[in-house]
């Protein structure tokens, strides 16, 4: 997926970057409205993340255009705003979505896949929410996971992170990426945090746990 973020706060842009990054998605930033705009002019995107509170030209205002210019690239608006009357005053411009900040780095990723299979008219399948795989089963809503049939105690961390890990089934899955879904943008990214939780996830999924392999040079992989 092709991906423009435009996005002025420089920390927030390279969290959502790499992240992105690390999905195997490419992705062009630009720190301002304008500059955006002769982006879109040159190339052709999947998805525009589009920061609402932009120095010069605002976030509604490039939608406007981009509108204007009969652009139809779906737009995914971030604010620092949760207010109604901005949301729909976007939206009446010709955002597609909103996200507001902070939100959770996996929110971002099932929103701009969202968008990007509703300008393809892909549907998606329904799901009961449970993750499955042999005699694992992690149910998102009760937030347990079973181990043949037995359930295992596991800390908030470690529920996030087993349910990301099977989310993602055989995908290899980066450090970083990791770090940025389980534990956000201001765990040091220099941290063993990562490792020191999938040595645990190991040991508690019993047999299960080799099924969590490591990914020499990139990061760990479940399948």
């Amino acid at each position: 997926m092709n991906i423009l973020l435009i996005e002025d706060e420089l920390r927030v842009a390279d969290f959502v970057r790499r992240g992105l990054k690390a999905e195997g998605w490419v992705v062009e930033h630009a720190d301002d409205g304008e500059t955006g705009l002769e982006i879109m002019q040159d190339r052709g995107f999947d998805v525009v993340i589009l920061d609402l509170m932009l120095p010069g030209l605002s976030g509604q205002h490039v939608c406007q255009k981009m509108r204007a210019r009969s652009n139809p690239t779906p737009v995914l608006m971030l604010t620092a705003l949760d207010s109604t009357d901005e949301r729909v005053a976007g939206l009446r411009l010709g955002a597609d979505d909103y996200l507001p900040k902070p939100f959770d780095f996996d929110e971002l990723i099932a929103r701009v896949q969202a968008l990007h299979r509703r300008s393809t008219g892909y549907a998606c399948c329904q799901s009961d929410g449970k993750l499955r795989h042999q005699g694992l089963i992690y149910d998102s809503a009760a937030m347990v996971l079973t181990v043949d049939g037995r359930i295992v105690e596991l800390s908030a961390k470690e529920r996030e992170l087993i349910a990301l890990l099977m989310a993602s089934e055989n995908k290899a899955l980066s450090r970083e990426r990791i770090l940025n879904s389980v534990w956000g943008t201001h765990e040091d990214p220099m941290t063993n945090v990562v490792d020191v939780y999938i040595g645990r996830l190991r040991k508690k999924l019993g047999p299960y746990g080799k099924r969590i392999t490591t990914v020499r040079g990139a990061g760990y992989r479940f399948g």
